[in-house]
C-alpha cells in the first residue's frame, strides 16, 4: 500500500479508501491510484480486510447430490443471489446421507471462513430433528425439517401432491397409482403421505406405492409391470424424469396417453412441455426457494449469527395442466 501511495503521489489512507470502494475520493485521484495499483500489481489483502470487518463475503453450501433437477435449480438460484450480494459460494457435495457427514462438512466450511451455510439435504435424519451442528455459523436448511433450532425453506410438498392426486380424481379416475421417490427422501415421503391422505379423503384405499430412484429408467421399469394391468388408468410420478420413463413404458405397451392412462409428473422441468403428449405436472419454484434461503441467511449474518426469524418458510406449488391427463374411460364427456 505504501508503494502504491508513493507511486500515485497520495497518502496510504487514500489508497485504503480506493481499495475499499469508498466514495470520498476525487475521481481523478481514484483513477491515478487505480493506475498505480495496476502498474505495481497491487491487490488488496482480502483475508486481512475480512478479519478487520468480521465478514468474509462467502457462504458455504452443503448438498447431498447434484444429480437431481431440483437441486441444480436451487443451487443456481443460491449462486445468483450470492453474486448479487457480492458473495462467493463454496460447495461441498456429500457422498453420505449421515449427520456425521453433514457435521464434518459444516466444520470444514467453518475452517474456510464463510459467513453462513445453506444445507440442501433431504434425508430423514434431519426430518426427525436430530441434526446438531457445532455453534458459530448461521444456517438455513432447504428441503427438510431441521427442527425449531434452524431456519427452513421448502416448496409445499404436501399441497403439490394433493393437487396432482385430486386432479386425477376430479377427472373421474377411481384409483391413482403412485411412483414415489426413494424412501430416504424427505420430499418423496411427504408426497407419498399426501397422495394417500387425498385418496382416503375420497373414500379410496390407496394401492401399494412403488419406489423409484428419480431416474427415467426406474419410472420405465415400474410402469412396465404396473400398466400391464388394464384397470390402471392414472399414474402420479414423484418427478418429471420418472413420469417420462412411465410414458415410454405406456407407449411401448400400446396404452394411449391420456385416453387409456393419464400421467402426472412433479417439478415442471423445462422439457416437460415437450414430452409427448405434453406433461401435466406440479411446478416447484426452485428459484424462490433459493432466493428466500439466501434472504434468511443474510438476515442471520446481519444479526451477527442470531435471528428471531426461525421456523419454516413454505413456497407454494402449482398444478400445470397439459395434454397427458384426461377424463377416465366411461366418464360422461370422455
Amino acid at each position: 500500500m505504501a508503494d502504491v501511495a508513493q507511486h500515485a503521489g497520495v497518502s496510504s489512507q487514500t489508497v485504503s479508501r480506493v481499495s475499499n470502494g469508498l466514495t470520498n475520493v476525487d475521481e481523478s485521484t481514484r483513477e491515478r491510484v487505480l493506475a498505480s495499483m495496476q502498474a505495481l500489481g497491487y491487490r488488496p489483502n482480502g483475508a486481512a480486510r475480512a478479519l478487520k470487518r468480521g465478514r468474509f463475503n462467502s457462504i458455504g453450501v452443503i448438498m447431498f447430490t447434484l444429480a437431481t433437477f431440483g437441486n441444480m435449480r436451487t443451487l443456481d438460484a443460491i449462486a445468483t443471489e450470492a453474486a448479487k450480494a457480492d458473495y462467493s459460494v463454496t460447495l461441498i457435495p456429500l457422498a453420505d446421507q449421515t449427520l456425521g457427514a453433514v457435521s464434518g462438512a459444516y466444520r470444514r466450511l467453518n475452517d474456510q471462513a464463510v459467513d453462513g451455510v445453506v444445507i440442501v439435504f433431504e434425508a430423514h435424519l434431519i426430518d426427525r430433528g436430530e441434526i446438531a451442528l457445532p455453534p458459530g455459523l448461521p444456517v438455513v436448511v432447504i428441503d427438510s425439517n431441521a427442527g425449531s433450532g434452524y431456519a427452513v425453506v421448502d416448496n409445499d410438498q404436501l399441497e403439490g401432491a394433493r393437487l396432482a392426486t385430486q386432479h386425477l380424481l376430479d377427472l373421474g379416475h377411481r384409483q391413482v397409482h403412485h411412483i414415489a421417490g426413494p424412501t430416504t427422501s424427505f420430499s418423496a415421503m411427504h408426497r407419498v403421505d399426501s397422495w394417500r391422505s387425498t385418496l382416503r379423503a375420497s373414500g379410496i384405499e390407496p394401492p401399494s406405492v412403488h419406489h423409484g430412484d428419480w431416474s427415467t429408467e426406474s419410472g420405465y421399469q415400474i410402469t412396465l409391470a404396473l400398466a400391464a394391468d388394464p384397470t390402471v388408468t392414472a399414474i402420479f410420478a414423484a418427478n418429471d424424469q420418472m413420469a417420462l420413463g412411465a410414458m415410454r413404458a405406456l407407449h411401448q405397451l400400446g396404452r394411449d396417453i391420456p385416453n387409456d392412462v393419464s400421467v402426472v409428473g412433479y417439478d415442471d422441468m423445462e422439457e416437460a412441455h415437450s414430452f409427448w403428449p405434453p406433461l401435466t405436472t406440479v411446478r416447484q419454484d426452485f428459484h424462490s426457494v433459493g432466493r428466500l434461503a439466501m434472504e434468511r441467511l443474510f438476515e442471520q449474518i446481519a444479526a451477527g449469527g442470531h435471528s428471531s426469524s426461525g421456523g419454516v418458510t413454505t413456497v407454494p406449488t402449482e398444478l400445470v395442466v397439459r395434454e397427458s391427463t384426461g377424463a377416465a374411460r366411461g366418464v360422461p364427456g370422455s
